[in-house]
């Protein structure tokens, strides 16, 4: 139907415009799509190839995604590893294979649902309503076109549309439901014995066995290899300028901008869709008219054109509302279509009108005229405009000089210091596992101990901490990994003697009671024995709250004991403490009694699971009937943008 794309601009809607393209891979776990028009390939699909280009596209978006779920100072270097990418590859190849099986089959996805995916992301809409405006903006701010993204947006539904039907045709019986919920609704009686962490008893330890110990384990006790750095910061935020320009600044910004600030006509439209039947062939596209003119006839005998659109127009997106468009600008809409409306007076009706469906009847219901916002509307916008530009320059000037300082003379940071003002600070020492304040920031420490900076005493490369944030460092020390003195550590290493010790004691407690419970013993005598006590617990759940969690994951992992005995076994609580479990009954859930609405949820929970089993053995499917050629000497210079 029509091409309704607008938006607004700012980070976190940007974020959610390369949120939207991830869903189509929600199958393979991969972020959005594109499809490229270079020969040159990374990989062939049945002869459709998989360019380069849009491998680069794509995986530098994946790499974005990434960043922005792990925080700042995250390192992702992890993700230019050769496997990394080739797994990526396989994945942009299950898409293809997918569009191919749309394209034999004759799947093609509606306009109307493209429209009404884009309607429903609400990073383009406006007190829950969908603003062109602001999604026309939103595109803008990341460089696409309507035309491109409506183009994305297919291609996400396109690659959906098959595994979808699959899921949906996913047949799940009564008798597994039944089968289910017995599993889920099982009770189980049991009963335990909590064998708490033994008192030490031998608390001897002589200083032959410490002697040993240490010399055995020497390589725990040692202080770690650690370094000293000394950095220039460059932050965006702490650099001092004039924040307050003269009005005449603003002015002149707001001369050469003024079409930024001139809301352009807008029109209020209903329309009446007929769409041409079939492949669109000359007597379709003629019976399609004559529908058109019989309904314009209508129209013009007094007929109600709401009544119409509901009764007859083929847009299923607005015909219930009587065929309502909302608010349109020019150049969100089909050519025809815009010429059409723009040129209706307001609360006429157009002629049928061709367009890429097939014939509009178009009606203009109101419509707003174009308005230029005066200089001191905006002035605000523009202020902060200018800090920001203003500030992003002279920071993007001083990183670009901080870089070049920094490898002209990559023996010190002196230079540095000296023209740009910026003071040389002092860190750590601190180990590979990192320390405090910028010795926190992995990619700091990871930099610090680099080859370059540790070995070849180099300056390092600048390294980003945020936005419009950078350091460069250098070591100042390097302090070796050196053994810390038996004297320093004696009481740890007893200590540990110790712990190892009860350890091993409980652990061949709880065993040799679990022994005498496969000899015959009852529970009650051996815990009688041991001075415990046995808990007896009655009809308990998977979903127990009030018991340990660890004793209830065993309780439900234990075999039904044979011919009515009771089976056994050890569960470990931690902190040196354990259980002897007894198992002596097992309740199947009764599906009868449960309610309809309790069947339905696990019928879906089924049906999901075996929704997602056959949608991947249909891709599995695809890919192996499918001629498939990777280069992936291709792909090592990909993705790093």
């Amino acid at each position: 139907m029509l091409r309704l794309l607008r938006g607004k601009v700012s980070k976190l809607l940007v974020q959610i415009v390369l949120v939207l393209v991830t869903i189509g891979f929600s199958f393979f776990g991969v972020e959005s799509y594109f499809q490229s028009r270079i020969n040159t390939s990374v990989a062939t699909v049945d002869g459709t190839e998989i360019s380069q280009e849009l491998f680069r596209e794509r995986f530098g978006q994946y790499r974005q995604m990434m960043a922005q779920r792990m925080g700042e100072g995250v390192d992702l270097s992890i993700l230019d590893q050769p496997q990394v990418k080739l797994g990526f590859l396989n994945q942009l190849i299950d898409e293809q294979t997918l569009m191919g099986a749309n394209e034999k089959l004759g799947i093609v996805v509606p306009t109307a649902a493209i429209r009404d995916e884009i309607a429903k992301i609400p990073a383009f809409q406006n007190d829950g309503q969908f603003d062109p405006e602001q999604y026309k903006l939103a595109l803008a701010s990341i460089g696409k076109s309507p035309l491109s993204f409506e183009d994305e947006v297919r291609r996400n539904l396109a690659v959906r549309l098959l595994p979808m039907q699959l899921a949906a045709s996913a047949i799940v019986t009564d008798a597994d439901v039944d089968r289910y919920l017995r599993l889920r609704e099982q009770r189980r009686d049991f009963r335990y014995v909590k064998l708490d962490k033994p008192v030490a008893k031998d608390t001897e330890v002589t200083q032959e066995q410490i002697d040993a110990y240490f010399k055995q384990h020497q390589a725990e006790f040692m202080v770690p290899e650690r370094v000293a750095i000394e950095y220039v910061e460059l932050d965006a935020a702490k650099i001092p300028f004039d924040e307050t320009p003269d009005d005449s600044v603003l002015k002149e910004r707001y001369e050469k901008e003024k079409s930024r600030f001139v809301s352009a006509e807008q029109r209020e439209a209903s329309h009446i869709l007929v769409k041409v039947a079939g492949k669109g062939g000359p007597e379709e596209q003629k019976a399609a008219l004559a529908k058109a003119q019989d309904i314009e006839k209508q129209l013009g005998e007094g007929k109600d054109f709401a009544a119409l659109a509901k009764q007859y127009s083929d847009d299923l997106g607005s015909k219930n509302q009587g065929g309502d468009l909302g608010w349109l600008d020019k150049g969100v809409t089909e050519e025809a279509f815009e010429n059409a409306l723009f040129a209706l007076d307001k609360g006429k009706v157009s002629a049928p009108v061709l367009g890429s469906e097939g014939y509009h009847i178009i009606k203009l219901t109101d419509l707003r005229p174009g308005k230029t916002r005066a200089f001191e509307e905006v002035r605000g916008e523009l202020l902060k405009e200018y800090q920001n530009s203003e500030r992003d320059r002279l920071y993007s000037e001083r990183a670009g000089r901080l870089t070049d300082l920094a490898y002209e003379d990559p023996t010190s940071l002196d230079g540095v210091a000296k023209e740009l003002g910026l003071p040389i600070q002092k860190a750590g020492p601190f180990a590979r596992m990192g320390g405090a304040g910028i010795a926190a920031n992995p990619a700091v420490v990871k930099a610090a101990f680099s080859d370059s900076v540790l070995v070849q005493k180099n300056n390092s490369d600048p390294i980003d901490l945020g936005t419009n944030h950078i350091v460069v460092l250098r070591d100042s020390e390097h302090l070796p990994a050196t053994p810390r003195p038996l004297a320093e550590v004696q009481e740890d290493v007893r200590s540990r003697i110790l712990a190892e010790r009860l350890a091993q004691q409980a652990k061949a407690h709880a065993d040799a009671l679990l022994a005498e419970l496969g000899q015959g013993k009852s529970l009650d005598a051996v815990a009688a024995a041991d001075g415990r006590k046995v808990e007896d617990e009655k009809g308990i759940g998977r979903d127990a709250v009030n018991l340990d969690h660890a004793i209830v994951k065993a309780v439900f992992s234990m075999a039904r004991g044979e011919q009515g005995k009771p089976s056994h076994t050890l569960v470990e609580l931690g902190g040196d403490s354990y259980a002897l479990v007894e198992l002596l009954a097992v309740t199947d859930g009764d599906p009868s009694k449960l309610d309809a609405t309790t069947r339905s949820a696990a019928r879906n929970t089924l049906r999901q699971g075996a929704s997602g089993e056959t949608m991947e053995e249909f891709i599995v499917s695809l890919r192996n009937h499918a001629s498939i050629k990777r280069f992936e000497n291709r792909l090592n210079d990909q993705g790093n943008e």
